[in-house]
């Protein structure tokens, strides 16, 4: 009966342990990293102003008052560059 018991805990905490590491990894890969960059305005639809980073990636900024073809400074999550470069070689 002690020894069942013993499992029983070690279960648990294997489990706790692994929900832990899991959703510290899912919080870090999610996070923002957000850093200020130069980028073209490619469009400013209803949805927000699309813009093209200086290294060719398209991203929805949200609403901005900036024309086609204007260059201005928004924040740009670098994690979203990341993800993108891995879904699309």
């Amino acid at each position: 009966m002690f020894e069942n018991s013993k499992y029983s805990v070690m279960i648990v905490i294997a489990i706790v342990c692994t929900a832990t590491i899991l959703s510290g990894y899912v919080f870090w890969y999610v996070s923002p990293a957000e850093v200020a960059e130069s980028v073209t305005i490619i469009a400013n639809t209803q949805e927000g102003c699309i813009v093209e980073t200086e290294d060719g990636f398209p991203i929805n900024i949200g609403p901005c008052a900036a024309k086609e073809g204007e260059k201005i400074i928004a924040m740009i999550d670098t994690k979203y560059k990341e993800r993108e470069a891995a879904m699309n070689p």
